[in-house]
């Protein structure tokens, strides 16, 4: 076939195809444009799934009367003119496509009017072409209407989903954006009835309870965080771990604002939960990160869905770090678990906390747990724990008058050692042992490369070594922890275990936690009654002593009031 240039129309409808999705596009579109207008109030309304009717109207700046025909043709935008812009987008859109797109494949009215202006301007497109527009009264923002989408195009229309799978989406698209902008209220009607009103008072609490219900907003955890070296920030909300779901989509993500969907991202929260969720459950959160933009790249997909980030590696930690830290500071102790398999209780959060910060960037059954009123769940560290002895060489038994404890004593030294490790690599004083005579290892690639990526990180924890051919190293030097053990094999297998879980974790946590785990007490070993008692001080005196670093419990509590009601005393 020869090859020749396609009609203007054909054109228009393969780059609809790239921008308009279903219904839900359409309107991400439209209410990002509401958005970058400055809108304090956007309304959507639907019918139909989206597919006969959707109208999204707004009372930003609107769009002055010489440009609105501008507006729809191919890369006509305001948001950016230059290379150096598009480098850094600060705003939602930025391509000049969406008008254009929509109006393509579908019949759109569009009413407009600036508010210096003393009357609006309507302009109707059927299938990209314009047929009809003038002036005409409307209130200041802008009105888009859109009827009949696909019906040009009968095939696309086919492999839409139902109407009620098509509502569902523009009402998780609604809701996220009613996250991520606090200060602009959002009200979406779905066939008449509406759905969702967000308060739009700049209380992000309040719209998480628009969205999601008192239960799971008053569980939601604040998540404040920074990295210092690149200046990212990490806001939002993440829930306490007694709020859980059965699949990943109340975990949302927005960058600078943008709600984008992300697998690193939902790894890292997912390890910040590590050892906190029962399997296969995942957690509730809304986090924005907020990112330089020249770190940025937001044209990297069709939809705008994804964007890449120039140092991932950093994005991951901080998110991670972030939320782990607020789960920390309310972590309580787990209680044992209650007849009939349910989850160990944590306690709710219930502060008013604050969202993303004004100058800076629900569907489903309430599932969290919930402890017997009666029930003495220990909020914070226990009190000193009493000794009372060792269960199957592997757990520590102690008594407070709040109850009894279980501690496992390999989690527990674990804990103690990582943060011995990770406070004198800080401090830039590791522990390090010389060794008598110089260990020949011999490592396989994979060992190598783990090595020679680690290696700042392998100094600074105390190990000492020298090349000596290409596959083996000279050991010279360990962390004094490890002085005890058979120093090359304790090298191996550090490496093997950051080899095994840096893939999905902070490498500089894996290689200490690695240590701290090759060096800690084993199960089976026989404790004195002075060991038990020192190393229980020494959790006590760490930053989380309720877990070990890769998220295991330390400890299990019995509540006194558990224990009588069990023993048939209540």
């Amino acid at each position: 076939m020869p090859i020749k240039v396609l009609s203007p129309e054909l054109a228009a409808r393969i780059a609809a195809g790239e921008v308009v999705e279903r219904p839900a596009s359409v309107v991400k579109e439209l209410v990002e444009n509401s958005l970058d207008a400055g809108a304090s109030q956007v309304t959507v309304e639907i019918r139909g799934g989206g597919v006969d009717h959707i109208r999204v109207s707004d009372d930003g700046q609107g769009i002055p009367a010489e440009e609105v025909e501008l507006a729809f043709q191919h890369h006509a935008t305001s948001k950016l003119s230059t290379q150096e812009q598009l480098e850094s987008v600060a705003t939602l859109g930025f391509r000049g496509e969406a008008l254009a797109s929509i109006a393509a494949v579908s019949r759109l009215i569009m009413t407009t009017r600036t508010p210096q202006a003393g009357s609006g301007h309507r302009i109707e497109f059927q299938w990209g072409i314009r047929v009809g527009g003038g002036a005409q009264g409307c209130p200041a923002g802008t009105t888009v209407e859109v009827r009949d989408l696909f019906g040009n195009l009968p095939a696309r229309r086919k492999f839409l989903k139902s109407n009620a799978t098509e509502s569902a989406r523009v009402h998780e698209l609604v809701t996220r954006y009613a996250l991520a902008y606090p200060h602009t209220r959002f009200q979406l009607t779905v066939d008449g009835r509406n759905v969702l009103t967000s308060p739009g008072n700049g209380r992000p609490r309040e719209a998480l309870l628009a969205v999601y219900g008192p239960e799971a907003a008053n569980g939601m955890l604040e998540v404040q965080g920074e990295e210092a070296e690149t200046g990212y920030r990490v806001a939002g909300f993440a829930g306490a771990p007694s709020l859980h779901r059965a699949n990943r989509s109340y975990m949302t993500f927005f960058v600078n604002r943008r709600w984008i969907q992300s697998r690193m991202l939902s790894f890292a929260l997912e390890e910040a939960y590590h050892g906190l969720l029962p399997d296969k459950r995942y957690p509730m959160a809304a986090i924005n990160l907020e990112i330089p933009y020249g770190d940025l790249d937001v044209n990297c997909h069709p939809a705008k869905r994804e964007v890449r980030f120039r140092q991932e590696g950093k994005v991951f930690s901080t998110l991670q770090k972030a939320v782990r830290a607020a789960l920390v500071a309310d972590s309580p102790v787990p209680a044992m678990r209650m007849p009939g398999g349910a989850a160990p209780a944590m306690s709710p959060a219930t502060g008013t906390a604050s969202f993303f910060s004004p100058g800076s960037l629900s569907r489903g059954q309430t599932e969290a747990y919930s402890a017997p009123a009666d029930a003495a769940f220990p909020q914070q560290r226990p009190p000193s724990l009493k000794v009372v002895g060792q269960v199957k060489l592997t757990y520590i038994v102690a008594e407070t008058p709040d109850g009894m404890y279980l501690v496992d004593q390999h989690a527990a030294h674990e804990r103690v050692l990582f943060d011995q490790l990770r406070r004198r690599a800080e401090d830039r004083s590791p522990e390090s042992q010389p060794l008598l005579e110089p260990v020949v290892v011999e490592l396989s690639p994979g060992q190598a490369q783990v090595l020679q990526d680690q290696a700042q990180n392998l100094e600074a924890y105390g190990f000492a070594l020298e090349p000596f051919g290409e596959s083996t190293r000279l050991l010279r030097a360990v962390p004094g922890i490890l002085a005890a053990r058979d120093p090359g094999q304790a090298l191996v297998d550090v490496l093997d275990m950051v080899a095994f879980e840096g893939l999905v974790r902070q490498q500089e946590d894996v290689l200490a936690a690695s240590i701290a785990c090759h060096s800690a007490i084993r199960a089976g070993r026989p404790m004195t009654q002075a060991e038990m008692e020192a190393l229980l001080e020494q959790l006590d005196a760490t930053d989380n002593p309720h877990t070990c670093p890769h998220g295991r419990p330390t400890m299990l509590h019995f509540s006194a009031t558990h224990m009588e009601r069990e023993f048939g005393r209540r």
